[in-house]
């Protein structure tokens, strides 16, 4: 299994950090690694929305659709079944205080097929991406 979560805290109020973070849209912006997204449901962020990614991820073309399963003021978690890896993204919001919060992401799946061999370099390669992903976050939105 792969299970990473990475954190960051970004100066902007809960509100302003979860409506952009959790928008599918404006993924492209602060996700190096996603190249597109489209919308598979209404253009609606709501339970059961299906949103299709095409991202770039160790040199190769990843295609993959999320579900969002649970979405609330401090959380959202999406998930996928399709594809070698299956994955389950999370984002939680933490208000430290009005001006300040904490972000987590939290990536976890089961590699399946050939793409268990290498679930621990995937592992530390997400790390490091979800990383670079929340400080660009940080950067745009800090100075929005």
């Amino acid at each position: 299994m792969v299970d990473v979560t990475t954190c960051a805290e970004i100066r902007c109020p809960l509100g302003k950090v979860s409506r952009f973070a959790a928008n599918p849209d404006n993924a492209p912006l602060w996700y190096d690694n996603i190249k597109s997204v489209e919308w598979k449901t209404a253009k609606e962020l709501t339970v059961g929305a299906q949103v299709a990614f095409v991202a770039h991820f160790l040199g190769k073309r990843l295609a993959y659709t999320y579900t969002i399963r649970t979405l609330t003021d401090t959380s959202m978690v999406m998930a996928t079944s399709e594809g070698p890896f299956p994955m389950e993204t999370t984002y939680t919001w933490e208000s430290l205080d009005a001006h300040t919060t904490r972000m987590t992401l939290r990536n976890r799946g089961v590699p399946s097929g050939f793409s268990k061999i290498f679930a621990p370099l995937m592992g530390f390669m997400m790390k490091q991406a979800n990383k670079k992903d929340l400080k660009k976050l940080k950067q745009i939105l800090e100075q929005a």
